[in-house]
């Protein structure tokens, strides 16, 4: 369990405890049920690292709600957004193995994460990583009912792949931004699982691109 959540969890308990002593022991009841909910919440499971080379794992739990071709500063990218509603974990972690180059915070909205607009609007933190021959950037982004992003790594961490990194407070969204010759091996609707589920597989440079890769981008799905 993540160490918030005991925080957030003492302080619904306590107050049922107060409303139970000072009041009817009913009234306890909603923060008892929030203090529950909390711990639940912040669950953290292990999980079952792939090994396979150039994997690229899914930096949350959730489902896919896109799968598209961006340009990130004059050059194409390709975009897997996934979408985490109150019921997944939502620990982050690393999608490749690599040291952290950039980590920058950026003030925003706090628009539905479901929304295209949200991945350039809302509260979010963008982080590179450098290694296994590729830079590759994934966005931790606020929703409507997250308030609070946490990374825990600074610039020039070495981080292994599917090692935690952060987390996101109560609904949002994880975008990660993949070199074009990564071959995509999800699509839109899939469930994923952060650290476990293999998003793409990083091709080997000069091998063309797998015709699978090429389609899911191409609908989204």
């Amino acid at each position: 369990m993540v160490r918030d959540g005991i925080y957030y969890a003492l302080g619904a308990l306590s107050a049922a405890a107060v409303l139970a002593w000072l009041a009817n022991p009913w009234w306890a009841l909603p923060p008892l049920l929030l203090g529950t909910f909390c711990l639940w919440f912040f669950r953290d499971p292990e999980r079952s690292i792939p090994q396979t080379a150039g994997a690229i794992v899914s930096p949350a739990d959730g489902k896919v709600t896109d799968v598209s071709t961006v340009q990130v500063e004059g050059q194409p990218r390709t975009r897997i957004s996934i979408f985490l509603s109150v019921f997944d974990v939502h620990v982050n972690r690393s999608p490749i193995a690599g040291v952290i180059r950039r980590a920058e915070y950026r003030r925003g909205r706090f628009m539905n994460a479901l929304a295209s607009e949200s991945a350039e609007h809302n509260e979010q933190n963008i982080v590179t990583v450098e290694g296994a021959g590729q830079t590759l950037v994934f966005k931790q982004i606020a929703g409507v009912i997250a308030r609070r992003i946490v990374f825990t790594k600074r610039v020039g961490d070495v981080v292994a792949c599917g090692e935690r990194v952060g987390l996101i407070k109560f609904g949002s969204r994880t975008d990660v931004l993949l070199d074009p010759r990564a071959a995509v091996g999800v699509k839109v609707g899939d469930r994923v699982k952060g650290g476990s589920s293999v998003l793409a597989t990083l091709l080997p440079a000069g091998e063309p691109e797998l015709a699978g890769a090429a389609s899911y981008r191409e609908g989204g799905a």
